[in-house]
Order: C-alpha cells, then sequence, then structure tokens
C-alpha cells in the first residue's frame, strides 16, 4: 500500500441528503448498509475532491438530481492510503485489482462478501484514517473515504500508551469556520 498523510488541509465536497444534514460529520448513513470501503455498522465519510465528482457521485443514475446540500470539508489525515490512480500491477497487492467491484449488488442482492469492504479492512488495520481513490461515477474525479473507526483507533491507542485522559488538542477534530465549511482532522499530525 501508498500511505502518506494528508496534510496540508485539502477541500473535498459533499452532497448532503436532508436525512442526514444535522449530522454531517457522522458516516452513520454508510454505516447502516455499508460502502465501498466500510462494512455494515462501519462509519466512513465518503468525501469527493471536486463539485463537480460531488455531483456525480450524489446523482448516481438517477435521472434527476435528489435534493441535498453542497458543503465543503477541509481534512487533513495523519496517514491515507493514496490509491487515487487505482491499480497498477506490480504496486499493488492483487486484492485492490477488485476495488472497483459492484459492492452493493455483492452485498445486498448477492449476499456476497464485497472484496472491497476488505481493502477497508486491511487499511484499518495498516493504521491508515482514510482511502484516497478514483471516482467510478466521474472520470478522472477522485474521492476520499474517511474510516472512522481507525480514527477512533487511534485516539484510543495514544490514551492507552499516556495513561491520561486525551487532551482537546488531541482529539478528533469537527469545526465549522466559515458557513458551508467543515475541518475535519485525526488530531495525530
Amino acid at each position: 500500500m501508498i500511505l502518506r498523510p494528508l496534510q496540508p488541509a485539502e477541500a473535498f465536497y459533499r452532497f448532503n441528503t436532508p436525512r442526514w444534514s444535522y449530522r454531517p460529520t457522522s458516516g452513520a448513513g454508510a454505516a447502516k448498509v455499508g460502502g465501498r470501503f466500510n462494512r455494515p455498522s462501519i462509519e466512513a465519510l465518503y468525501l469527493s475532491r471536486s463539485v463537480e465528482t460531488a455531483s456525480a457521485e450524489y446523482q448516481q443514475d438517477e435521472p434527476l438530481m435528489p435534493p441535498g446540500t453542497l458543503v465543503t470539508y477541509r481534512i487533513a489525515l495523519s496517514q491515507i492510503v493514496d490509491f487515487q490512480n487505482g491499480y497498477v500491477r506490480g504496486e499493488w497487492d492483487e486484492l485492490w485489482a477488485d476495488w472497483h467491484c459492484e459492492w452493493r449488488k455483492l452485498a445486498l442482492y448477492e449476499e456476497i462478501e464485497p472484496p472491497s469492504w476488505l481493502l477497508g479492512d486491511i487499511a484499518i488495520e495498516g493504521g491508515s484514517k482514510g482511502i484516497l481513490f478514483p471516482s467510478t461515477r466521474h472520470a478522472g474525479g477522485s474521492k476520499c473515504c474517511r474510516l472512522h473507526a481507525a480514527i477512533r483507533r487511534a485516539r484510543r491507542t495514544i490514551d492507552l500508551r499516556s495513561a491520561r485522559r486525551l487532551t482537546p488538542e488531541s482529539r478528533f477534530v469537527a469545526r465549522s469556520d466559515r458557513i458551508g465549511e467543515i475541518n475535519l482532522h485525526d488530531g495525530l499530525q
């Protein structure tokens, strides 16, 4: 895996559905049935590097764009899997060749574990806080899957090593400096 920090903070975008607009950083929607890289019950936030990619990802196969609110997130993470150029034989383990599987079809209709869920597990176990990957809806676009479980695990590790309560500086930060913009980092830079 290619691991690197996502720093300094970069802008990412997401259309939030009205249902989850009051919890724009939760990842709970993706935890309901899973997502490309997260199993059910694992929260993840899927963000896009451009407004065009966010729009294409939100619209999916719908003929009309459903209602939603475009939100800008500023993301900084201490370690991510940089898969934004996709699978290249020899640079990535063969498991990554199936990253773009039809995960919904496999999980929801065929009741087969999507191979991309294993990739999310591998990223979390490797200490990654997210995965940068190509958009399957917008050619040339890229996305970031921010894995909440990895950030919580990292916080627990710090807490256990230091044998003290986490300071406000070491906690995950979700803060809004401007209307419509949310800043996220894992507090481990």
